[in-house]
């Protein structure tokens, strides 16, 4: 299956090739109004993310919990976003990338405000799986979403704005969780915070009324036969990249997720920071993870895809290396590397959606990119739990090297993928 052909403008889209914005102006109304809708989708994925590592102090002292179980509700949550990632790729596929958009928003915020309710850990456990169906799903189908709006001269400074969403929402569940936990007991903070899920429901009512998928690609996403076949993506021509791809995401996503989930612990439990020490220095990595998207998605459409990753998957690992290893009381040190750690991590995500994109043609382009990114979520999923248990022997600081080796993998799958950059989306 070829992904090549010559472009066909969107209708209502103005080429704009000049200035800072001008993917921004490129994408024209209907695209702009897609843009808002997956980015406000991604930001408040994020936020119902962050929700579970920023209580988990709280969370494992009341439920009484070891670190290994600690760090298996963000497994599980990762595990499950597996499967959430595959339906929500074949449903976009298959019934539209907004009305799939739509699905995963409504799922993850539903269980984010059930997880406030839960009795027990084992609920706990159970709501926060199924909260993974929803949040395995956003960021695929929204980046497709946008994708398919985008021009390829732009598509990686598009997508990493959508990425750059993903700091966004983490910044305000800080803002949140600093409020929170300053005024109510942490027994009740931590519950309030999960209870907050419910704001992407407002989101869903405004994409409903006003974003639509684009015209051509869902012209040619209906005229197919395989649209939505997962075994389509497990054929001849596609079988490698499938793989690659897959392993490419366990690597990032194995090295990030041990990081977003056990900072904020590293932080108070090394680092012995109070909630609003804590809240201060994680301000300085989502500022640096903010900005390495937008800079990444920049760099992803200069340099290449491939070549964007392996920078700064080789930064990401120096930076592990050098913020765990800070000599204890030099916690301005911290501060002041929080930053270069937050963009490398972060700017290795920004071609991800573009280079997915183009990895597939548009009838499986839901269902390829929701498996790879999403199995790879899953398999990385398990570098938290690893962290865990590691923490109880090696200190947190210590475990958390181990996502270095995630940045490692990363770079090898790249051997047996193509650069895409520059290539249009069939």
């Amino acid at each position: 299956m070829s992904t090549t052909q010559t472009p066909r403008p969107t209708q209502g889209e103005v080429p704009g090739d000049k200035g800072a914005f001008a993917w921004l102006h490129a994408l024209g109304p209907r695209g702009r109004r897609a843009f808002g809708g997956a980015f406000g989708g991604y930001a408040l994925d994020s936020y119902d993310f962050f929700t579970l590592p920023l209580s988990m102090v709280a969370i494992s002292a009341y439920f009484s919990l070891s670190s290994g179980q600690t760090g298996l509700l963000t497994t599980v949550t990762l595990v499950v976003s597996a499967l959430g990632g595959i339906l929500a790729g074949i449903l976009a596929d298959r019934i539209g990338r907004v009305k799939a958009l739509m699905i995963t928003v409504i799922t993850y915020a539903l269980f984010t405000v059930l997880c406030g309710f839960a009795p027990n850990y084992e609920t706990l456990l159970v709501f926060r799986a199924l909260q993974g169906v929803g949040f395995g799903g956003e960021w695929a189908v929204g980046a497709i979403l946008v994708a398919e709006y985008a021009s390829a001269k732009h598509r990686g400074r598009t997508l990493g704005g959508v990425q750059s969403a993903w700091a966004a929402g983490w910044a305000l569940a800080v803002v949140v969780y600093t409020l929170v936990f300053h005024f109510l007991d942490p027994d009740t903070a931590w519950r309030v915070m999960f209870w907050t899920g419910a704001l992407p429901a407002l989101l869903v009512i405004w994409v409903r009324r006003n974003v639509e998928d684009a015209p051509h690609a869902a012209e040619v996403r209906r005229s197919s036969s395989e649209r939505g076949s997962l075994t389509a993506v497990f054929r001849p021509g596609l079988l490698r990249t499938t793989v690659f791809a897959t392993l490419l995401s366990t690597g990032v996503q194995g090295g990030y997720y041990t990081l977003a989930t056990w900072v904020p612990t590293y932080l108070k439990g090394d680092r012995g920071l109070t909630v609003v020490g804590t809240g201060g220095y994680l301000a300085f990595l989502i500022s640096g993870a903010f900005i390495g998207y937008l800079t990444g998605g920049y760099l992803t459409d200069r340099l290449g895809r491939k070549r964007n990753i392996v920078v700064f998957a080789v930064l990401s690992a120096v930076c592990i290396l050098a913020y765990t290893n800070i000599p204890a009381g030099a916690n301005g040190l911290v501060l002041v590397l929080g930053f270069p750690l937050g963009f490398c991590m972060s700017a290795i995500f920004s071609g991800f959606g573009s280079f997915l994109s183009e990895l597939y043609p548009t009838a499986v382009r839901g269902t390829g990119q929701g498996f790879t990114y999403n199995t790879g979520r899953a398999v990385g999923a398990f570098f938290p739990t690893l962290v865990g248990f590691l923490a109880d022997s090696w200190g947190v600081g210590g475990a958390l090297v181990f996502g270095a080796v995630g940045y490692g993998i990363a770079v090898l799958a790249l051997l047996g993928l193509p650069e895409t950059r520059g290539r249009e989306l069939t």
